[in-house]
């Protein structure tokens, strides 16, 4: 399959089948949209992507993970107005990443309580989240509708609900986060109701005229966790929903187990760094408890990304360490729809565009994953890039 050629995603028509995934960017400190932000997804289009997404946007203010992102509210409009006609005027699709981050939130920064399925104990905030009532998920529901409303006004093409990474809805179906005694807990239905009805809820406030898709969890990565065989029945069910137009593969824990997405060195110094004095050499003692080291290799997603494809028939957009142009074909091959970058995007904006001219170009992101504290200060490739971003 030519990952060059025009795809459809939905309603939408892309210009090829690369899409940026979404990273956060680092560059809203005041929860709404900034020049470099702007700029950073400008330059992403212009490399040549099909698709680029904004992350990460939340429903409300409790749902950001640390006080700094934007917020789907009206005063957010005329900035991502601005972004998406940048998109737009390189020839790119704009897709807005929604959602909630629940227990992944830090409420240092959030001024918020961290709300769960269940109440448990949250390394990122250092204490117990609150268990979510069912006015709670009646609130965060309407969130969803009046962001995802927010997000189509403002120009998006395509919106992804985030489905994964232990946020709210991933920790819903987590048995390991979730352990409810009503109807939302305890079965593998109950534990996927709410998700489901967070992105029926979302389809119906942007209609058909907009693309739908999930960044989704194959695996949590977690010991007790969401496993692929559970996995596996959820995208069945979302499947039969048919509220998406696409699923987005992933895996990992933003807060239990973070390297099972990246893969990689751990960059415990780096983060370290970034930390209170006070908390530096406890993190870079116990860090590696969090931070476990799995070894890059080239589409180290794809034995599990096969099952998927092997069972399910709706679209899917293949995520993990595609690092050169044959191996992006051989993914496209083997049924996927499209093929989503991340870091290797963060030190070639224009990889999409080198791999056009030359085909045999190996991505140079070296996997160092010393980007990741780098989202305190601008993400960004930090070996091309070692100053902080002046961001606002």
């Amino acid at each position: 399959m030519d990952p060059f050629a025009p795809a459809t995603l939905g309603p939408l028509t892309l210009r090829n089948r690369f899409i940026k995934s979404a990273t956060f960017e680092g560059r809203t400190p005041k929860r709404v949209v900034t020049d470099e932000l702007v700029d950073f997804h400008r330059r992403v289009a212009a490399g040549g992507v099909g698709m680029t997404t904004v992350a990460y946007c939340a429903i409300s203010r409790d749902g950001t993970t640390d006080g700094r992102q934007i917020v789907l509210k009206e005063e957010a409009l005329p900035g991502l107005r601005r972004l998406t006609d940048a998109v737009h005027a390189e020839g790119a699709a704009a897709c807005a990443q929604i959602g909630h981050s629940g227990p992944v939130a830090n409420p240092h920064g959030t001024r918020h309580p961290s709300l769960a399925p269940s109440r448990i104990f949250a390394p990122v905030g250092m204490r117990f989240t609150q268990a979510a009532t069912h006015e709670d998920l009646d609130r965060i529901l309407a969130d969803y509708v009046t962001g995802a409303r927010i997000a189509v006004d403002a120009g998006f093409d395509a919106l992804e609900v985030h489905l994964g990474h232990n946020y709210l809805l991933s920790a819903f179906l987590s048995p390991k986060l979730n352990r409810r005694r009503d109807s939302l807990g305890g079965s593998l239905t109950n534990r996927a109701r709410f998700p489901r009805a967070i992105l029926a809820a979302v389809r119906g406030a942007i209609g058909a005229d907009v693309a739908l898709t999930a960044k989704f969890n194959m695996s949590d990565g977690v010991r007790r966790g969401f496993e692929i065989d559970e996995s596996l029945e959820v995208a069945k069910m979302i499947e039969s929903d048919g509220n998406l137009d696409a699923l987005e593969l992933s895996g990992g824990s933003s807060f239990r187990n973070p390297m099972y997405l990246f893969r990689g060195d751990a960059p415990i110094a780096d983060m370290a760094a970034t930390m209170p004095p006070s908390m530096q050499l406890g993190f870079r003692i116990f860090g590696r408890r969090y931070f476990k080291t799995y070894p890059f290799e080239e589409a180290y997603f794809l034995p599990m990304a096969r099952r998927f494809r092997s069972e399910l028939s709706m679209p899917l957009i293949y995520l993990g360490g595609v690092n050169t142009l044959s191996t992006a074909g051989r993914v496209l091959d083997e049924g996927f729809a499209f093929v989503a970058l991340a870091r290797a995007l963060l030190r070639e904006p224009d990889l999409v565009e080198k791999w056009r001219v030359d085909p045999a170009r190996v991505a140079t992101c070296i996997h160092c994953n010393r980007c990741m504290p780098s989202i305190y200060t601008g993400t960004r490739c930090v070996l091309d890039h070692p100053a902080p971003i002046r961001v606002g």
